[in-house]
C-alpha cells in the first residue's frame, strides 16, 4: 500500500489514461478509494477494477460521475451500490460488469445515465428487479452471460429495446416473457438458453401443443425472442437452444438475412428443430456443427439418419447452403454415415471442411482406421460435385 501511494504521489497531477487495480482481503479500502479518486481527479479515460473484500465495500461517488470515462471494468463479489440518483457518466463508452449484484432498480437509472454507452457487457451479473428492460437507442454490443451465476430472482420478463445493436451474446436461463424485442439492426447472435432436465423433457414431451400453460415458465415463449432475432446475419445456437426451438417450430421466423449458423451438438440433445430452421433461412451459405452426435428422436426429418425410414430421403431442395464446417469429429462409423447422408441431401452443397482435433480420443491412432477414414473421403468425393477435406487440427 505504501508503494502504490508513492508511485502516485510521485507523479503529481501528470494526467493518466489507464489505471487498473486489482486487490484482494488485506489492502484498507481507505487506501483503495484514494488511489482511485486519484486517477479519476487526473482524467483517466480507462478504469479497470477488480475488488474483493470480504467486507462490505463501496466504490467511492466519484466513480459514478466521472466526466473523463470512456471504459469502466469492475468486478468484484458485492453488490454494486454507488448508483446512486446523480449517477452521471456521460462519456461512458464501454461498460463491463463481472460478478457484481445490480440492487433493485438501479439498472434501468445506470442506462439513462450513460448516453453515450456502445458496449455493455454483463457476466454473473445478479438481478434483483424480477421486470428487466434493455434500452438504448445507441447500445451496439450487448454481453448477458450469467452461466454459473447463483440467481437471487426469477426474471418474470425480459424486454429488449436497442435498434442499433449489432452484436448480442445472451447465455442465461429462460425469462417468463420476452414482451419487446426490437434488434432489427443485429449482425451477430449466440444465444445459449440453461435449461434444467425438467425443461428438457417438457420441451420434447409429445402433447407439448396441448398445453396451456407450461410447467416451467418461458418454454412457450422464448419464439418471441427467437422473433425478435430474424433479421440477424450470424447466429450461433447452443444444444439447449435446439431443443427450445423445437417448441418454436410453428412460430420460427423466416431469417431471411442469414448467411452463417452455427449449432453446437450434445449427446444428451436432439435435433427437432433443424428441419424448420434450415428451410427458415432460405440464403443460408455457411452451416457449422461442431459436434455430429446428438440424441436420437424421429423428428429430425432430412436433416440427419438417426433413425431409418425405409424410403430414401429428400433433399433439403430449399436449403442454399455451399458450405458445411464439421468440427469434433472422431472417425466413427455413425459421423460418417451423417456425412454421406449430408451429400445426399444438401442439393447445392459445394464445400466440406471435417476438422479432427490430435488432443481428442478418437480412433486415428489406429493405422487401419486412418486408412479407411481416407478411403471414405476420397469415396466422398467422388460420390458428389462437393468438395471433402479431413483437416487435424493441433494442439488447444
Amino acid at each position: 500500500m505504501d508503494f502504490v501511494d508513492r508511485v502516485l504521489a510521485l507523479q503529481g497531477d501528470s494526467p493518466i489514461g489507464k489505471f487498473s487495480l486489482k486487490c484482494k482481503t488485506g489492502v484498507h479500502s481507505d487506501h483503495v478509494d484514494h488511489w482511485i479518486c486519484n486517477v479519476l481527479a487526473r482524467g483517466v479515460s480507462n478504469l479497470d477494477l477488480f475488488i474483493d473484500f470480504r467486507d462490505l465495500y463501496c466504490l467511492p461517488h466519484e466513480v459514478g460521475v466521472s466526466r473523463t470515462l470512456v471504459e469502466l471494468r469492475v468486478g468484484s463479489e458485492f453488490d454494486i451500490y454507488w448508483w446512486e440518483k446523480d449517477l452521471c457518466l456521460p462519456m461512458l463508452k464501454t461498460l463491463v460488469i463481472d460478478s457484481c449484484g445490480l440492487c433493485t432498480g438501479q439498472f434501468q437509472i445506470l442506462l439513462l445515465a450513460c448516453p453515450a454507452l456502445e458496449e455493455l457487457d454483463m457476466t454473473n451479473t445478479r438481478w434483483r428487479d424480477s421486470n428487466v428492460t434493455v434500452s438504448s437507442p445507441i447500445l451496439k454490443e450487448l454481453t448477458i452471460d450469467l452461466h454459473g451465476c447463483y440467481r437471487l430472482v426469477n426474471l418474470k420478463s425480459l424486454s429488449f429495446d436497442a435498434p442499433s445493436l449489432v452484436y448480442f451474446y445472451y447465455c442465461d436461463s429462460l425469462a417468463e416473457d420476452y414482451p419487446q424485442v426490437n434488434l432489427k439492426n443485429l449482425v451477430e447472435a449466440q444465444i445459449n438458453f440453461l435449461l434444467t432436465q425438467g425443461q428438457i423433457e417438457q420441451a420434447r414431451a409429445l402433447n407439448n401443443e396441448m398445453l396451456v400453460d407450461d410447467v416451467f415458465p418461458g418454454l412457450g415463449n422464448a419464439w418471441k425472442l427467437i422473433t425478435g432475432l430474424k433479421n440477424v446475419q450470424q447466429l450461433y445456437l447452443s444444444p439447449d437452444t435446439l431443443e427450445v426451438l423445437s417448441r418454436c417450430c410453428e412460430a420460427m421466423p423466416v431469417f431471411n438475412n442469414l448467411k452463417l449458423l452455427s449449432i453446437c451438438s450434445d449427446m444428451n440433445r436432439g435435433w427437432q428443430a433443424m428441419p424448420v430452421l434450415l428451410r427458415n433461412c432460405p440464403h443460408l451459405e455457411t452451416l457449422i456443427i461442431e459436434g455430429l452426435l446428438h440424441y436420437v428422436t424421429d423428428k429430425c426429418g432430412d436433416v440427419c439418419d438417426c433413425i431409418s425410414r425405409g424410403h430414401k430421403v429428400h433433399p433439403l431442395t430449399s436449403c442454399l447452403v455451399k458450405k458445411l464446417q464439421i468440427y469434433e469429429f472422431r472417425g466413427t462409423i455413425r459421423e460418417l454415415e451423417m456425412i454421406k447422408h449430408f451429400l445426399e441431401v444438401f442439393p447445392c452443397l459445394k464445400e466440406m471442411e471435417i476438422y479432427a482435433h490430435e488432443n481428442f480420443p478418437t480412433p486415428f491412432k489406429d493405422p487401419s482406421m486412418v486408412e479407411r477414414v481416407g478411403k471414405m473421403m476420397n469415396f466422398y468425393n467422388k460420390l458428389s460435385s462437393c468438395s471433402v477435406q479431413l483437416l487435424v487440427q493441433g494442439p488447444l
